[in-house]
C-alpha cells in the first residue's frame, strides 16, 4: 500500500526534505502531487531516520509545502525494453521524443543494473572495425572492451563519435576468410571471397548535457546515413535537470544489456560527454553538502564511474556483448584531471585527440603516441584482421615516434644537421599524419585499406630500418 505524506519540511533548489516517513529506500521513485493536480517526479537521494531527501527531475518552482502530497512508489527508476527500441530516439529517462508511439515493453528493467561478475566474464577477443585508421590500425577496438576517447573543448569529438556510431561493424570469420558484417553493408576482404554472416550488431548512443545544436547534428546524421535503423538514441540536453543527466548513462546501458544478453546482439555503447555527467554528480554532491574530494568532485567519483564502465563486456555462455566508448572533454586538455585520470584506471586504454593536429587541419586529430588499446593484440592477427597487423602497427608506431623526435631536432639544429635516416623518418612522420591519421569525415576505410596505407608509408624508409616486421611480410605486402 502506497502512503501519502503532507510532511514536506524544506525545499532547497531541486532538493525536497520530507519528514515523518517510514520504509523509504535509497533511489526509490517519488511523486509529488500539487494542489492543482500536477505531478512531478523525483527520487530519493538519502534516507536517515524518519527523514528522506528527494531530488526532483523537474523544477521545484511552485511547490506548496503545506498542500503538496508526496508518494514513495516502492521501486527504482525503470525503463521498458523491447526490440522496438531500435530506430527510436528517447530523452534521458527513456521517454520517446521522436513523435513516434510509446514502446510496448516486453519487460521493465531497473536502470541501476549490476557490474558483470568477474568470474562470469569472457575475455574480449574479436575485432570491431570503426573505419578510422588511427583506431583500427594502431589502437584496435575489441568486442567487449572499454575504450574511452579523451578530447578537449573545441576538438572534433562530436563528429568522431557520430562517425564511429554509423560506421562500426563486426569483422566476422567465415571458414578461413574474413568479412565485415553489419545490418547495412557487407564489405569483403580484398584477398578472399567469404560467405555472408548473420551477426546482429546495434549501437546505443547516450548523450549527456549536450546542446540542442549537437543533439540535432547527431539525430540528423543518423537519419541521413540510415544508421538510425540499428541504433537507440538517448538524448539529455544541457537545460535538462542534473538528476536526469545522472540517469541517462544507466538507462542507455540497461537498454544495451537487454539487446546484448537477452537478444544476443553485439552492442556498441557510446556515451558523450562524461565530463557533463561528472559535473552533474558534483552539483548534486554540493547540494547534499558532502565533503568534496579533488577539485570539488565527490570522493566516490571513482566508484560511481566504475558502476557504469564495468557493465560492459562479454559473459560466458551468452552470444551478445557490450563494447563501451565513453567520450569526455578534458578541462584545459589536462590528462591528470580527476575525470580522465579515474576513467583511465577503470578502462582498457584511451584514444587521445590532439589540439596541435587539429590546428594543422588533421581530422580526426588522434595522437597515436599517447593513445593506447591494451587489448589490441588480442583482437588482431591471422583469422581476426590480417597476419601482418601486429608487426605493422608496432613498426608504424616506432617510425612515427622517431619522426617526431627528428622534427624536434630540426627545430633546434636545423634540417642540415639531420642524418639521412632522420630525414627519411621526418618525411614518414609528415606522410603518416597526412595519409594515415587524416581522413574524411565520411570516409569509411576497411581494415585492409588501413593496413595497405601503412605499408605504402613504410616505403619512405630504408628497408634496414624496418626491424619490427618479418621479412616475409615485407616481401609479401611491400615488395622490394
Amino acid at each position: 500500500m502506497i502512503k501519502e505524506y503532507l510532511t514536506i519540511e524544506e525545499i532547497a533548489g531541486p532538493l525536497v526534505l520530507v519528514g515523518e516517513v517510514e520504509g523509504v529506500k535509497y533511489e526509490e521513485l517519488v511523486e509529488l502531487e500539487m494542489p492543482g493536480g500536477e505531478v512531478r517526479r523525483g527520487r530519493v537521494l538519502e534516507c536517515r531516520g524518519d527523514k528522506a531527501l528527494v531530488q526532483l527531475f523537474e523544477s521545484a518552482t511552485g511547490i506548496n509545502i503545506q498542500q503538496t502530497r508526496v508518494r514513495f512508489l516502492g521501486k527504482g527508476l525503470e525503463i521498458g525494453v523491447s526490440m522496438d527500441m531500435l530506430g527510436r530516439i528517447f530523452d534521458g529517462l527513456g521517454h520517446p521524443i521522436d513523435k513516434g508511439p510509446n514502446i510496448i515493453p516486453e519487460k521493465r528493467l531497473n536502470i541501476a543494473g549490476n557490474p558483470i561478475n568477474p568470474y562470469a566474464r569472457d575475455y574480449p577477443l574479436e575485432f570491431i572495425q570503426t573505419g578510422i585508421s588511427s583506431i583500427d590500425g594502431l589502437n584496435t577496438l575489441v568486442r567487449g572492451q572499454k575504450l574511452p576517447i579523451f578530447s578537449g573543448f573545441g576538438l572534433p569529438h562530436i563528429e568522431l563519435a557520430a562517425q564511429i556510431a554509423r560506421q562500426a561493424t563486426v569483422l566476422q570469420k567465415v571458414g578461413a576468410d574474413l568479412c565485415v558484417c553489419s545490418d547495412k553493408q557487407e564489405t569483403e576482404d580484398r584477398t578472399s571471397d567469404p560467405e555472408s554472416s548473420s551477426e546482429k550488431f546495434a549501437v546505443v548512443f547516450g548523450a549527456m548535457g549536450i546542446t540542442f545544436e549537437d543533439a540535432n547534428y547527431f539525430i540528423t546524421d543518423f537519419k541521413r546515413t540510415g544508421a538510425i535503423e540499428r541504433a537507440v538514441l538517448f538524448m539529455n540536453l544541457a537545460d535538462d535537470p542534473a538528476i536526469e543527466r545522472i540517469a541517462t548513462p544507466r538507462v542507455a546501458l540497461t537498454a544495451a544489456e537487454y539487446l546484448a544478453f537477452e537478444q544476443g546482439m553485439h552492442v556498441l555503447v557510446i556515451l558523450i560527454d562524461m565530463t557533463n555527467y561528472c559535473e552533474a554528480l558534483r552539483e548534486i554532491s554540493a547540494a547534499r553538502k558532502e565533503v568534496p574530494g579533488r577539485r570539488g568532485y565527490p570522493g566516490y567519483l571513482y566508484t560511481d564511474l566504475s558502476t557504469l564502465y564495468e557493465r560492459a563486456g562479454r559473459i560466458k555462455g551468452k552470444n551478445g556483448s557490450i563494447t563501451l566508448i565513453p567520450v569526455l572533454s578534458m578541462p584545459e586538455d589536462d590528462k591528470t584531471h580527476p575525470i580522465p585520470d579515474l576513467t583511465g584506471y577503470i578502462t582498457e586504454g584511451q584514444i587521445i585527440l590532439d589540439r596541435n593536429l587539429y590546428r594543422k587541419g588533421c581530422y580526426p586529430s588522434i595522437n597515436v603516441l599517447p593513445s593506447l588499446s591494451r587489448l589490441r593484440d588480442k583482437g588482431v592477427g591471422a583469422g581476426k584482421t590480417r597476419e601482418d597487423h601486429a608487426g605493422l602497427a608496432n613498426q608504424l608506431f616506432a617510425a612515427y615516434a622517431r619522426g617526431k623526435q627528428a622534427e624536434e631536432l630540426k627545430v633546434i639544429l636545423g634540417e642540415t644537421a639531420l642524418s639521412d635516416a632522420d630525414k627519411a623518418f621526418l618525411r614518414f612522420s609528415t606522410g603518416f599524419e597526412d595519409r594515415f591519421v587524416t581522413q574524411g569525415i565520411n570516409e569509411n576505410r576497411t581494415i585492409t585499406e588501413t593496413l595497405n596505407i601503412g605499408w605504402e608509408l613504410l616505403r619512405l624508409l630504408p628497408r634496414q630500418e624496418l626491424k619490427r616486421v618479418k621479412d616475409e611480410y615485407i616481401d609479401k605486402y611491400m615488395g622490394n
